[in-house]
């Protein structure tokens, strides 16, 4: 078996390469479902609401994979995890297209939702207890950048795959992440952070002395108003980002009446302001904070989503489409980071990942609430209606939570725990040298 890197700058990059591919495919599937949505619903003869169970199950399966990808990642480690998320995701994927009715599919995709949901939660963790805090935000920025690259790179594929080849061809293509498996789990070392994590007791590989960490979240006063802050911010973020991510496609081709060429090069468009817009965010997070960032992108995402509806025109679509693709992305250029920081070592993994992917459930019902409303109104109307969840997650993390309570590039001492909880304004947070 092939020996674990050893050289710290050669780590970083790999990690750094690897988390940022594993989130390309990641976000590369996400956009293919929705890219492919008109077509399932062609062939299938789908209504507004049956295609939106579709995103539905894809997103149940993430949410349950994120709670148990991060619970996993705290006990067996995060590299071991990631690398078998990517296995899952990628064969589920490779299945899809292989599917010939909706019940199939939808199957399908919640398993390979479970996939999907584990990687985000492992890939932003690993790569925050690799990254120094001065640059963490910046970091995260570009990582989540991927997930724009990724979702670029579907819709330039789906312009030039679907109307020749049909959908099928966009699922076939994602069995090529396996090999950056593979390479994951054999070269990257686990991080110092959870090597070292205080709850480690000497038989290192019994998992019995990697104890209940979901029981530490909701005993203690700290662990748990943080985890029921972020479920709260990340409900309402995602009920924004997965409706107008799903549905940005249906409503470019369908309420504005743009071919489906047309439409992906619009959508197009849209990502890459989305990946600038990333970059940009995560560099201002470094400077003036996670809170203010994440604020101000949610605010502003809010305002604009019923601008959008109210005042489109074929004049000035385009415009809006690319205001829309830089803002309505930007709180995730920050989310990892700071979520990151608001939990020790010991708990981090399970609590970012039940936070996280409780939130789901604005996930779960954005696709079927905007499909809702699309067959008694408009698909605009539902876009539109997504601005009140970005409004909330902006009150919620700026009156509510501040950043960098925790650095998670090192191993906490029992001090230095302490402290930061002090800080947090919430009293002291203790995990025991060895859990139960």
């Amino acid at each position: 078996m092939r020996k674990k890197l050893t050289n710290p700058r050669t780590i970083w990059v790999s990690v750094f390469v690897s988390c940022f591919l594993g989130l390309y495919v990641d976000g590369f599937d996400l956009q293919a479902l929705s890219l492919t949505l008109p077509s399932l619903r062609e062939e299938w003869g789908l209504s507004n609401t049956q295609a939106g169970l579709l995103g539905t199950a894809s997103l149940a399966g993430m949410g349950v994979g994120g709670i148990f990808g991060g619970w996993f990642a705290d006990r067996y480690g995060r590299v071991r995890m990631a690398a078998l998320m990517i296995v899952l995701f990628s064969i589920g994927s490779f299945l899809l297209g292989f599917t010939e009715a909706p019940w199939q599919f939808m199957i399908i995709r919640f398993v390979t939702g479970l996939g999907l949901g584990a990687e985000y939660t492992i890939c932003m963790m690993l790569m925050a207890e690799y990254t120094s805090a001065k640059r963490r935000g910046l970091t995260m920025g570009v990582l989540m950048a991927s997930y724009s690259l990724g979702y670029l790179t579907a819709a330039l594929a789906a312009g030039a795959i679907i109307p020749t080849h049909g959908w099928r061809w966009m699922y076939w293509i994602a069995i090529a992440p396996v090999i950056l498996a593979v390479y994951i789990r054999r070269a990257i070392p686990e991080p110092v952070g959870w090597r070292e994590r205080p709850d480690l007791a000497p038989q290192e590989h019994s998992s019995r002395s990697r104890g209940n960490q979901w029981r530490l979240l909701l005993s203690n006063p700290v662990a748990r108003r943080l985890l029921l802050l972020w479920t709260a911010v990340s409900v309402c973020l995602q009920f924004g980002y997965y409706g107008v991510n799903t549905w940005l496609p249906s409503y470019v081709s369908g309420d504005l009446g743009v071919e489906f060429t047309s439409m992906t090069a619009y959508v197009a468009g849209t990502y890459a302001a989305g990946f600038v817009s990333r970059l940009l965010g995560g560099w201002l997070a470094d400077r003036i904070g996670r809170r203010l960032v994440f604020s101000i992108g949610s605010f502003i995402t809010a305002c604009l989503l019923p601008v959008i509806y109210l005042f489109q025109n074929p004049q000035n679509i385009v415009v809006f489409l690319l205001i829309l693709g830089f803002m309505y992305g930007w709180p995730y250029a920050v989310n990892g980071a700071y979520m990151n920081e608001s939990f020790p070592t010991a708990l981090r993994g399970t609590a970012t990942g039940t936070a996280y992917n409780l939130g789901r459930v604005g996930a779960l019902l954005a696709p079927l609430t905007i499909g809702i409303i699309a067959d008694a109104f408009s698909v605009g109307l539902g876009l539109a209606a997504l601005g009140i969840g970005y409004v909330l997650a902006a009150l919620i993390t700026f009156f509510a939570i501040r950043d960098k309570i925790y650095d998670p590039s090192r191993a906490e001492t029992d001090d230095e725990r302490q402290r930061a909880a002090v800080q947090s304004g919430t009293g002291p947070l203790r995990v025991p040298r060895r859990l139960p």
